[in-house]
């Protein structure tokens, strides 16, 4: 049976492929013909050190089973390094999954400058960086697909993850501009929120749950979303364990008030259950649905 999901003379960098989750994409890809770059610093999960080992090691792992990669020892943050590394290795750029990312996990109370400056730097400006410099070559040739991953801390929030959730959500908020700015070009641009048994995760996962939460259990989804075959964007996907499920945005119908005669903070406690309640709620995919209700509100009180 012929695969639906291939790469071959696809190039497709993968950050932070040392090890984990990105390691786990990285040998999908190749197994499905993909040419990769294999990005990793090769920092500790606090962003601290570099070491060239564990990319190489990646790489000699893909090569032993006759695929072909090369890898990259450069930040994140230094983007257009790594996307010339793919151009000068392999000429194009297909596919770039943002992967790299680093723990500085403290209580809000307790939080310092350099743990959320740091957070901030690897996983937001080191995607924007890599993107930024990958995303011209994608509009030239009217392909590309990015895929971003999210957390589920941002999505919910998680105690002791206030740098990290904010980093991760904002991700998302990058991945649903990019979706509408890149679909002209046929750039596909999706977030994940993995749970994988990683170095970043253990620790927080009791023992007998980690053993089942396999990197490899996160990377099919990430390689569809890199593929010709995959049609969706703007999407946020969770994914661990085996199972993986789609995450949209709901709202309230809401409650709505006369924009001439004006309201009181009395008013909006007196309809506030109103407010909250879901129930035939709304699920806008874009600026504009999301205005329905505000403008059904105006038009009422026109006139």
């Amino acid at each position: 049976m012929t695969e639906a999901v291939r790469f071959e003379d696809k190039v497709v960098i993968v950050t932070g492929a040392g090890g984990g989750l990105g390691r786990a994409h990285a040998l999908l890809f190749a197994q499905h013909g993909a040419k990769v770059v294999v990005n990793d610093l090769g920092g500790s999960t606090h962003g601290e050190g570099a070491n060239a080992s564990a990319a190489d090691k990646v790489v000699a792992e893909i090569r032993a089973a006759g695929g072909t990669a090369v890898a990259n020892h450069d930040s994140v943050t230094d983007g257009g390094k790594i996307v010339q590394n793919a151009l000068d290795a392999f000429g194009r750029i297909d596919v770039v999954v943002n992967n790299a990312g680093i723990l500085r996990d403290k209580s809000f109370v307790k939080m310092e400058d350099a743990d959320w400056d740091l957070v901030y730097k690897v996983h937001v400006e080191g995607a924007y960086k890599v993107t930024h410099a990958a995303w011209p070559h994608l509009r030239e040739q009217n392909f590309g697909r990015v895929i971003f991953t999210a957390s589920t801390s941002g999505i919910y929030g998680n105690f002791g993850q206030s740098n990290y959730g904010m980093a991760k959500l904002g991700l998302y908020g990058l991945t649903r501009t990019l979706a509408i700015e890149g679909r002209k070009n046929n750039i596909l641009v999706n977030a994940i929120a993995p749970t994988g048994g990683t170095r970043m995760t253990e620790g927080l996962i009791p023992p007998q749950v980690f053993e089942q939460l396999k990197p490899e259990l996160v990377s099919p989804l990430v390689v569809f979303l890199g593929s010709e075959a995959c049609e969706e964007t703007g999407g946020l996907f969770e994914v661990g364990g085996g199972w993986m499920g789609k995450v949209r945005w709901e709202r309230s119908l809401g409650a709505g008030f006369d924009p001439r005669a004006g309201f009181s903070p009395d008013d909006v406690a007196a309809n506030f259950a109103r407010i909250c309640d879901f129930e035939g709620a709304a699920h806008p995919k874009d600026n504009i649905e999301a205005m329905k209700e505000m403008m059904a509100n105006l038009q009422k009180y026109a006139g």
